[in-house]
């Protein structure tokens, strides 16, 4: 008969006791190696999670959901499905009612005039009698819009040359001054030449073809590379002075951008307002660089950025943060991981903005009632993504949350302050231009042009008094360039505050806050350590 397990176990209790103990053990052995394969496993399988989670956050960011430009999407990728951050607002595309619209409008005096003589009158009752004796009464006028049919025109100077009766020596006349080479092009073509490369990110290849194609005259990259050093050389006081006024101004955008200088990454810093801007390319994208170029060390009003820590160094600042990264961010956490919290955040700053825009500045009780549905919507997210202890790594959420609670004030400024902006988009500037240099060839000039750095510069200087200022006041950079240099046209300067406006702006800040107006991560995480 044949023994179940069971049965031949007790057979085995009864008469071998001891190799069921010994079986037992090496059973319990296996089951502990087991159970620590088990977690490992487990553990592994929780890293992988975590792993492929954040692989497929960072798949799902694109250039509208975070702080990634566009041209970071790529072309394989599929595009974007198009949820922008704009609401609809009921009104049909086109021109809106009371728009100023633009239209070709004829001139006052025109450089040339046709006149059609009428010869034989057209009304068909006559049998087109003749009107050339008859009188003019009036004219109808037409005006036609075009380029000349000559686009390049060449002027030749002959300067006399002649003997002197007294010493028999033969003299020239002088040329114009500027006039130096016997042919050279005028200032207003090379003028044109840099309007295009800086302006227009036209390359120098490129543009040697367009002179070509449209002037008749071939143009060799040397010419324009001589233009731009040209005008790098005459705009040095413009850069001066933009160095000295910016920290005078009321407002600053900041912002920095990395690019490759020979193979080499650099970082493109701007500080800008709607008046002036500066360029600068350094080494480096802290504070070291900051300081070399000596703006925001002396800058004592407020500054836009993006929680770029080192901005926070400059505590004689008032600081505001660019509520468009947080739109971004937050968007990105409401539709990838579903944080019900994030779109009730943004929406809340998104109407503080419409109804600054419709109705001006909070007042204090108003400014109160925003700031405490601001902190009910992050206990919201604290529920979810409690703050680590220590330098615990955490989530994109956790961290988006430990900014806007410690650094509401920043967050919220532009609730309060009329001159502060909602975003920092003055100062994204970098991006863009970054992504065009190297097609525009700055990035890469061969040996026979110059170094590297050179045409850098050259381009942040020419970029600073022509590209960012207004475009009323760019042709007077372009007269510049066109060789009138005594008519250099002055950046703006800011009438500096009158003391009783300062103290009145920092005495509603601190009525609000009971917190210094100088607004750094460290003043405001003391103000939670203090209870206030």
């Amino acid at each position: 008969m044949r023994l179940s397990r069971r049965q031949q176990l007790w057979k085995l209790a009864r008469t071998a006791l001891g190799q069921l103990i010994a079986l037992v053990l090496r059973l319990e052995g296996l089951v502990g190696r087991l159970r620590r394969q088990l977690h490992a496993l487990r553990d592994q399988v929780r890293a992988l999670e975590r792993q492929v989670k954040e692989l497929t956050a960072r798949l799902a960011l694109n250039s509208t959901n975070s702080g990634k430009p566009p041209s970071s999407d790529g072309l394989a990728k599929a595009a974007p499905k198009p949820k922008s951050l704009r609401t609809r607002t009921g009104r049909r595309p086109g021109g809106q009612v009371g728009h100023a619209g633009r239209t070709l409008l004829p001139v006052a005096q025109p450089d040339h005039v046709c006149v059609h003589q009428l010869d034989h009158c057209p009304c068909g009752a006559c049998a087109g009698r003749s009107l050339r004796t008859e009188p003019v009464l009036d004219h109808e006028k037409r005006q036609v819009f075009e380029l000349p049919q000559k686009p390049l025109e060449v002027t030749e100077h002959q300067a006399e040359i002649k003997r002197c009766p007294v010493s028999g020596r033969v003299v020239t006349a002088p040329f114009p001054a500027g006039v130096t080479a016997p042919a050279q092009y005028g200032p207003r073509f090379k003028a044109l030449l840099l309007y295009f490369n800086t302006e227009h990110f036209i390359p120098y290849q490129r543009l040697t073809r367009i002179c070509e194609d449209l002037y008749g005259q071939p143009l060799s990259e040397a010419t324009i590379v001589t233009a731009n050093q040209r005008a790098y050389a005459h705009l040095a006081p413009f850069e001066q002075q933009v160095v000295q006024l910016l920290p005078q101004a009321p407002v600053n955008n900041c912002d920095e951008s990395g690019l490759r200088v020979a193979k080499t990454l650099h970082w493109l810093h701007v500080v800008s307002n709607p008046q002036l801007t500066f360029y600068g390319v350094h080494p480096k994208r802290g504070t070291e660089a900051m300081d070399a170029f000596g703006i925001l060390p002396r800058c004592t009003h407020w500054l836009i950025h993006d929680h770029w820590k080192p901005y926070f160094a400059y505590g004689q600042c008032l600081h505001a943060l660019c509520n468009e990264h947080h739109l971004r961010e937050l968007k990105f956490l409401h539709q990838e991981h579903q944080e019900a919290w994030a779109h009730e955040m943004s929406a809340l700053l998104l109407c503080c903005l419409k109804r600054r825009k419709n109705r001006g500045v909070l007042n204090q009780r108003q400014f109160k009632r925003v700031h405490a549905q601001y902190r009910a919507i992050l206990r919201q997210g604290r529920h979810r993504h409690p703050r680590q202890v220590g330098r615990a790594a955490q989530s994109k959420a956790a961290n988006l949350l430990d900014r806007l609670e410690d650094f509401d004030l920043n967050v919220l400024a532009f609730t309060i302050f009329e001159e502060v902006p909602f975003t920092n988009n003055g100062g994204y500037a970098a991006r863009g231009i970054t992504a065009i240099m190297p097609t525009a060839g700055l990035c890469r000039v061969s040996d026979q042009i110059g170094s590297f750095s050179e045409p850098i510069q050259e381009f942040d200087r020419m970029a600073r008094g022509i590209i960012a200022g207004p475009r009323e006041e760019r042709f007077a950079a372009m007269a510049l360039i066109s060789g009138r240099l005594e008519k250099l046209a002055r950046p703006r300067r800011y009438a500096p505050a009158s003391r009783m406006a300062v103290e009145e702006r920092e005495s509603s800040w601190s009525e609000i806050h009971q917190t210094d107006c100088r607004m750094s991560s460290g003043l405001c995480r003391a103000r939670r350590q203090g209870g206030a």
